[in-house]
């Protein structure tokens, strides 16, 4: 017979809570945290490795009045940091005191705090070290008969030796915390990070020195200097030589330092310097003004060089923003960018093709002539005085005066053969090139392309106001020289008095029409638009619909009409005329992607950029284009019309327009004087 097994009991549905939270720990009572850990917790934010440090240390310093500071380093400062300086000093009743989170003279009240203009004003920095680090302070100040000295672990204080100032001894960092020490990187490594961070003390502090000593061995030492020479000495001669002095005051905003050239573009972020009263930051508002004046000269994803320092009232920017004190916010960040992004691109506006901006070309190119001899200008001196002068012009030694200069060509001549012959009247004419002036802009954007585009047939020659100016002059007085030659139906040949000049005629004929074009738009207040014959939605974010409606009169002034239809739904109605007549235009993108803009640069700057990237492309399709020949005259036309334009040494895409070859670089071509 088989059994009959009883029925297995049913397992009650709701099991207890503890089972339903199996392999969790039992929840905690709320409690306070020892102070230690509180310690370590805010050094995670304020000492990320032994750089960090250094930085802190050299704050403080530099606020007790320190004329010289040196650092001493040992494997990369994660053995030790020794930070020395003749600062005030601390008294020794304060010692034990500054070891305590958020102690500091620096500020009393809130007042203080919002108007803060010293380095360090947290409190934080001493004891954050000392909770990952052993610590040792000797410091003394004009008024004690010796020194004192403080062990920060064991609070030991004795009687020392040494004179004014203040000794910070940092060793065997994060020894309390090995697994944060896993994360720090090789010595050299680290050493790299703690010498950057003074660079870039000694490039906002040129009244003080700086030494930096690494296992005992001097690695760097800057004395004291006057600014532009501790510029140079920090950074080098090339960054120099390939910068341009900037000086402005805008408002309550005082902006001075160095702007890289175009052409001095690097492939990395390395060498962008951004410092508010003093303080190196890093702020995505500051580097997008900065960058957007360099938007329409740089090449493809090429990132500029910069130097530049910010002087602003401190009620309107905040620094208490992060614990490391390298971010900031301004009160009124709209304005600071528009100040900025004006005063990097008036100094970027002058071309080396103008005047003595040649002598620095060809000095780039000249071993023996380095930029970097030039003489230095002091902050409140002309920005120009820190540029190099050209020599004066004179004839080449060594040319035939018959090949010297070209002789006016007869209409008959083989000069002609294969070119347009110019009219008589050609010299009263417009340039192809230019575009009115002077009369407010023309009617229509279609107008604008027609007078920037050359008629097939048409020379190229010079005229106006510009062209009567070059023609009085003596060649020797040109720049760029006088034309000699064409390769290849692409480069122009031009003779001066540092040697050969190669000129992308396209390149230089584009930047010269888009500047023309600009100049001719600025009295347009609207893109001509195209109402679509069946509107276009899109699905929207919240955010893009508040923006729509926000910056309706922008979108308008961009050519864009675009409504909301419900409350997740956008209609554009209308589309710029001269984007849609080419008919690829991808509307919802270009939608969405202004109104991402609008959140971010504010409506002035998008509808800016949009409106130059609209005149690019047109002074792109209406450049002289390859192949056509030109005559010496058409030639000698548009070197002088570079002399005269904005910009003129890149194109609209950032690619170089002319290069200078020096007769040095000529000679060594053929071994001469070898």
């Amino acid at each position: 017979m088989t059994a009959v097994l009883p029925p297995t009991p049913l397992r009650p549905t709701a099991e207890p809570r503890a089972s339903l939270g199996a392999g969790l720990p039992a929840p905690r009572r709320i409690r306070e945290l020892p102070d230690e850990l509180v310690s370590q917790i805010a050094a995670g934010e304020v000492v990320e490795r032994p750089a960090s440090v250094v930085r802190e240390l050299v704050d403080n310093a530099l606020d007790a009045g320190a004329t010289h500071i040196t650092v001493r380093l040992l494997a990369g400062g994660v053995r030790a940091i020794v930070v020395e300086d003749d600062g005030s000093g601390i008294p020794r009743e304060d010692l034990p005191l500054a070891l305590k989170r958020h102690a500091t003279s620096k500020i009393q009240s809130l007042h203080e705090l919002e108007s803060v203009a010293t380095m360090g004003f947290r409190g934080e920095a001493l004891a954050a070290i000392l909770s990952v680090a052993e610590m040792v302070l000797t410091t003394r100040t004009a008024e004690a008969p010796h020194a004192w000295r403080l062990h920060a672990r064991s609070g030991e204080l004795a009687p020392a030796a040494r004179g004014t100032g203040t000794t910070v001894e940092v060793n065997e960092l994060f020894f309390s915390t090995p697994a944060r020490r896993k994360f720090l990187k090789t010595d050299a490594t680290e050493f790299a990070h703690a010498l950057e961070a003074v660079r870039r003390h000694a490039l906002a502090r040129p009244d003080v020195g700086f030494a930096v000593w690494h296992e005992n061995r001097l690695a760097a030492q800057w004395r004291t200097a006057a600014p532009p020479q501790r510029w140079a000495d920090v950074l080098g001669a090339d960054f120099i030589a390939a910068s341009r002095p900037l000086q402005a005051e805008r408002g309550p905003l005082a902006l001075q330092g160095l702007a890289g050239q175009p052409e001095a573009a690097r492939a990395r972020a390395d060498l962008q310097y951004l410092f508010v009263n003093g303080r190196y930051v890093r702020d995505r508002l500051l580097a997008h003004a900065v960058r957007s004046a360099y938007e329409d000269q740089l090449h493809g994803s090429r990132q500029p060089a910069y130097l530049l320092f910010l002087q602003i009232a401190p009620e309107l920017v905040d620094v208490n923003v992060h614990p490391t004190k390298i971010e900031v916010r301004f009160r009124d960040g709209r304005a600071v960018h528009q100040a900025v992004r004006g005063a990097v691109e008036d100094a970027l506006a002058p071309s080396r093709a103008a005047g003595s901006e040649v002598a620095s070309a060809a000095a780039m190119g000249a071993a023996e002539e380095p930029l970097a001899a030039a003489p230095l200008a002091s902050p409140g001196a002309d920005p120009a005085s820190v540029l190099p002068t050209a020599p004066a012009s004179a004839p080449l030694a060594g040319w035939q005066p018959g090949l010297a200069w070209a002789e006016p060509a007869h209409a008959g001549s083989a000069a002609r053969e294969g070119g347009h012959l110019p009219a008589p009247e050609a010299k009263e004419a417009p340039a192809p090139w230019r575009t009115p002036q002077g009369s407010g802009g023309l009617a229509t954007w279609a107008a604008l392309r027609a007078a920037a585009t050359p008629a097939p047939g048409t020379p190229l020659a010079a005229s106006g106001p510009a062209g009567a100016a070059v023609a009085a002059s003596a060649p020797e007085a040109w720049p760029l020289g006088r034309a000699i030659a064409q390769i290849g139906g692409v480069y122009l040949l031009a003779e001066n008095s540092h040697g050969l000049v190669v000129v992308d005629m396209h390149a230089a004929h584009e930047r010269i029409v888009y500047e023309g074009l600009k100049r001719s738009a600025q009295g347009q207040a609207r893109l001509p638009s195209q109402p679509l014959l069946i509107p276009q939605t899109l699905p929207a974010t919240a955010a893009e619909i508040a923006t729509a409606e926000a910056e309706s009169e922008a979108l308008l002034a961009l050519g864009l009409e675009v409504g909301v239809l419900s409350a997740h739904t956008l209609v554009v109605r209308s589309g710029p005329a001269a984007l849609l007549a080419g008919g690829t235009a991808d509307l919802a993108e270009l939608t969405r992607s202004v109104l991402a803009e609008l959140q971010e640069a504010g409506a002035s700057r998008v509808v800016q950029r949009a409106r130059d990237e609209l005149l690019a492309t047109m002074a792109c399709h209406a450049a002289v284009r390859a192949n056509r020949r030109l005559t010496l005259e058409e030639m000698n036309a548009l070197l002088r019309e570079m002399e005269s334009t904005e910009r003129a040494d890149t194109c609209n895409h950032g690619r170089p327009t002319w290069r200078q070859v020096t007769m040095k670089e000529l000679d060594a071509l053929f071994l001469r004087g070898r």
